[in-house]
């Protein structure tokens, strides 16, 4: 069986890199470029060696290896580093001492100050929902041409990183609907205090009248 967990910061520490506070101008600049750059690099990487692999060998074997090998690298670099450096999201699997698989969805909660740059964000998202349509895109043009063998690696190209985009987008959500299920909860309880505190006050005015007749 397999379930899955919503955690905050303040439940499992994220160990991010501490923040200037700096204000509102430094959000619009890139505070982790190494970052940027190895969150962009492995994937574009993959993605050109698919294309122009044919130019520099004909081993479909050797472009394969190369081709996944880079796919590799990008599923780890998203999901160990700029995901919580860029987004401030992190999520994992892990079996637990019942053998029940268990999915953890983390995200960061801001306490104060803004630690995610707007571009760094933007560059994370787009990069990942791209990088997923371009290879829909070539699995259908390996249908369409008939090129069956190059069907696998489109294939893996889209489990991982459809892997990551998943993942950071159920933290995501996940986060907002804890949000909106604790905002629930705190109307509820105001509306049934209400409610109490209106019927109570209903049967003393009840009972005084029925004593004052």
């Amino acid at each position: 069986m397999e379930s899955s967990v919503i955690m905050e910061e303040s439940e499992v520490p994220l160990n991010f890199v501490d923040d200037d506070g700096s204000g509102r101008g430094m959000r619009k600049k890139l505070r982790h470029p190494v970052a940027v750059l190895f969150h962009i690099i492995f994937r574009a990487g993959a993605i050109l060696s698919y294309l122009l692999c044919g130019l520099f060998s004909d081993s479909f074997i050797t472009n394969f290896v190369v081709i996944v090998i880079l796919l590799s690298m990008d599923f780890w670099t998203v999901k160990n580093i700029t995901g919580r450096l860029l987004v401030g999201l992190r999520w994992w699997n892990y079996v637990d001492t019942d053998g029940k698989s268990q999915w953890v969805y983390e995200c960061r909660k801001d306490k104060g100050t803004t630690t995610n740059s707007a571009a760094e964000s933007r560059i994370f998202w787009l990069s990942l929902v791209v990088a997923e349509v371009i290879w829909i895109i070539f699995l259908f043009g390996a249908l369409f041409t008939l090129k069956f063998k190059w069907f696998m690696v489109v294939v893996v190209g889209i489990l991982m990183n459809g892997a990551n985009l998943y993942g950071y987008i159920r933290c995501k959500l996940g986060a907002k609907n804890k949000i909106t299920s604790v905002a629930t909860n705190f109307l509820s309880a105001h509306l049934f205090k209400s409610m109490f505190s209106s019927m109570t006050k209903t049967d003393s005015s009840s009972q005084r009248a029925t004593t004052s007749q």
